[in-house]
Order: structure tokens, then C-alpha cells, then sequence
């Protein structure tokens, strides 16, 4: 066995030894929460909202002539687009998932308990909202034109009718989920509000929230001088009819400002800007670590064979083959970096519990560690693949004259 004689050989060069280990422990730690990190990042900003984001967009009328009439020139502006080419529908609504900017409140099964209220984003929308937003009703039945409340801003009334998420339906009636349509739960100011329909999906305008997948559907339009269009296009239809919505609406009112034309992937990039910019330096901050660690196991290994040529040369004088040279250096190279992942295990573990507690993010999953330990191995069997290669190729003759 050549374990012996190469922790030997080891012990001769410590400090070396000590520090490409330390250095592949802290590759490790890094480079296993980042990748962890960036896993969550990805499946947060990939999670659906429940719409069909990429055949919608949006834009804002806000009127300030003294002859606007908000109520009727919104009914007028969404009949001009539903009628357009190519578009599917189009409806009102008071804010948009992943948005960052809406309403929520708190809601009860309960009158009264304010204590034990569950929130939820709401959104106030008009009876072709489903439809406009691409969203799968799994229960109950759709608003209709009478469900639409009209009312001004000073005014507190509610519709009586909402449709939920299924996720909100799960929180308010786990023993029913979906089958809760037809259920009385209570807002804050106590008003009962019947459930008549369940989506799919539907999340809330904060990306961040902790009732994110909690939405609530509230059939109203407040009078207040601005109304947000929502358009659904046919497929590959939605950057064209954009500018030509704009265009229209501009042309037919003077009396007000257009403003946040936006498509729904716009804005979902615009939301998660931050955290994508998060993974693409983690991205660097790994490639430019595993970098630095394979470098350093080179010159580890390269300064190791040029103080034992003469070592391996009269091995190779004595009968050992090119293929024993190689498998000694991979060997020794395998101790060094096994020494370094199992710190950097027990490093990775102790570091993700600091970022839970810190941080309140989330525990790392069992295999990050031992998958990690695994690719840093791999990484340092490629990097001294080279070096010991020319270890290899050192002949008993040039062994004896560089001596």
C-alpha cells in the first residue's frame, strides 16, 4: 500500500499541505451554500403566479379633465380593445402578482376574532378578470356583470360575492380545500363575504410575502381617476398590440395620461431584479473560488514533484511505470482534498445554521454537503491530473543530472 509512505511524504511539506486543505475546506463552505442559495433564488423567481404572463400586459389611464368620466370611458376603453385583433380579453384590476405594489387584509371564518384573521392580497377586478388573466377555476362558478360593485373611493362597502386561491381555501377550511366554495368568511370590518369560485393559483403582488400563494378576487371598481387595463393576447401577438392599445386609448380621450405600459414579464424581471443579480455574482464569486483552489492544488503538486525528482526517478529506476507514478500523485492528491472536504462538510453545516438563525433562511438539504465533497474531489483529481502526468514522464537519466 502507498497510503504510508505518501503521508510521509506529506508530513515533510505541512504548511503546504495545511493550507490547500484550510483552502478546499472554505472553497466548500462558500461554494455549497451559494449553490444552495441560488437554488432558492431560482425556484422563487420561477414559481408561476397563476397567469399567463407571457401574452399580458397593462397600462394606466388617469383622467384630470373636468368632463372625465372614469366609470364610462373605462367601459368604453375595454369594449375599443376587446374588439381589437388578436386580443383576448382585457378587464380591470387594482394591482398584478409579482408587482410589488397592491392591497391585503385580514380575513376570518369567524366574525369578530381579528386575533386568529388570515391575510391576503386582494384584488378588485371585474367580471372577466379569469379570463384576462389566464387563471384555472378548479371550483364553484365565475362574476358576472352583477357581481361588479361601482362605487367612489370615500365609500367602504364590499361585494358580497369573491373567489379565492386554493391556497387561501386550504388556510380558511383545511377539512374542505377546494370544496369551501359556497363558505361565509368575514373582512376586517366584519362584512361576510361569500366564496363562489377557487383558482388554481394566484399569488399576491409581494414576491417576498409569507402568504404569497393567499389571494383574494373582489369584484369592485373605485372611482377614483385611475383605472389599470389588463390585456391577454393571442400568442406572440402581446409586444405589437401594445403599442397599438397605447396608440388607441391616447387617440380617443384627451382628457387623461397614459402611463406603466408594461408587459407581465417585464415586471416579474423588474421584481426579482435584485435576486437575480444575487445569483450572478455567487455565480462568479464559484467559478473564480474553484478557480483559485485548482490553482493552488497545481503548485502544490508541481512544487511537490520538482523537490522529488530524483524520488521518482529511482522509482522509475526500479521497475515503477508511468502508471504508478500517476496513481501515487492522484492518491496523494485525493488525501489532501478528502482532508479538505470532510472540514468543509462540518464548516458548510455550521455556516448554513448561522444563516438560518441570522438570516432566517432556510435549512440547506442533506445532499448539498456530500455532493459538494464529491465534485471538490473530482475538481482536484482534474487539477493534479497535469503535474503528475510530467511527475510520469521524468526518465532515471534526467532524474540523475538535475541532481
Amino acid at each position: 500500500m502507498e497510503v504510508g509512505p505518501i503521508f510521509r511524504a506529506l508530513m515533510r511539506n505541512k504548511l503546504g499541505v495545511v493550507l490547500i486543505a484550510v483552502q478546499i475546506a472554505f472553497t466548500m463552505t462558500v461554494i455549497v451554500n451559494a449553490v444552495f442559495i441560488i437554488n432558492e433564488r431560482n425556484d422563487t423567481m420561477g414559481r408561476p403566479s397563476g397567469m399567463d404572463e407571457a401574452n399580458t400586459f397593462y397600462i394606466t389611464s388617469i383622467g384630470f379633465g373636468d368632463n372625465f368620466n372614469e366609470e364610462v370611458t373605462a367601459v368604453e376603453d375595454l369594449n375599443m380593445i376587446r374588439q381589437m385583433p388578436d386580443v383576448l380579453n382585457a378587464s380591470l384590476t387594482s394591482a398584478l402578482p409579482v408587482s410589488g405594489s397592491g392591497s391585503s387584509t385580514g380575513v376570518s371564518v369567524v366574525a369578530g376574532q381579528r386575533e386568529s384573521s388570515v391575510p391576503t392580497a386582494v384584488y378588485d377586478v371585474n367580471e372577466r378578470a379569469l379570463s384576462t388573466m389566464g387563471l384555472e377555476l378548479v371550483a364553484g362558478v365565475d362574476f358576472t356583470a352583477s357581481d361588479v360593485l361601482v362605487r367612489t373611493r370615500d365609500n367602504n362597502s364590499s361585494p358580497d360575492n369573491i373567489i379565492i386561491s386554493a391556497a387561501l381555501a386550504a388556510v380558511l377550511f383545511p377539512e374542505l380545500g377546494i370544496q369551501a366554495v359556497g363558505q361565509t368568511i368575514y373582512n376586517a370590518n366584519e362584512q361576510p363575504l361569500r366564496i363562489i369560485g377557487i383558482v388554481q393559483q394566484l399569488q399576491a403582488p409581494w414576491p417576498t410575502s409569507p402568504f404569497v400563494e393567499q389571494a383574494m378576487l373582489s369584484p369592485l371598481h373605485v372611482i377614483d381617476g385611475t383605472s389599470t387595463y389588463l390585456v391577454r393576447t393571442e400568442p406572440g401577438q402581446r409586444d405589437r398590440l401594445m403599442v397599438e392599445v397605447e396608440e388607441l386609448l391616447a387617440a380617443r380621450n384627451g382628457e387623461r395620461i397614459l402611463r406603466g405600459l408594461r408587459s407581465m414579464e417585464d415586471t416579474r424581471e423588474e421584481s426579482y431584479r435584485v435576486d437575480s443579480a444575487m445569483s450572478k455574482i455567487l455565480y462568479v464569486i464559484i467559478a473564480t473560488l474553484v478557480f483559485i483552489t485548482a490553482m493552488g492544488i497545481v503548485g502544490l503538486a508541481v512544487f511537490s514533484i520538482n523537490r522529488r525528482k530524483k524520488q521518482i526517478g529511482t522509482r522509475r529506476a526500479l521497475g515503477a511505470t508511468q502508471g504508478d507514478i500517476l496513481r501515487y500523485f492522484l492518491l496523494e492528491n485525493l488525501m489532501i482534498t478528502g482532508c479538505g472536504v470532510l472540514v468543509g462538510a462540518v464548516l458548510t453545516l455550521a455556516f448554513n445554521m448561522f444563516l438560518v438563525q441570522s438570516f432566517d433562511m432556510p435549512r440547506i438539504d442533506w445532499y448539498y454537503a456530500p455532493v459538494g465533497m464529491l465534485l471538490l474531489m473530482l475538481v482536484g483529481q482534474l487539477a493534479v491530473i497535469g503535474p503528475s502526468q510530467g511527475a510520469a514522464r521524468i526518465t532515471p537519466a534526467l532524474a540523475t543530472r538535475s541532481v
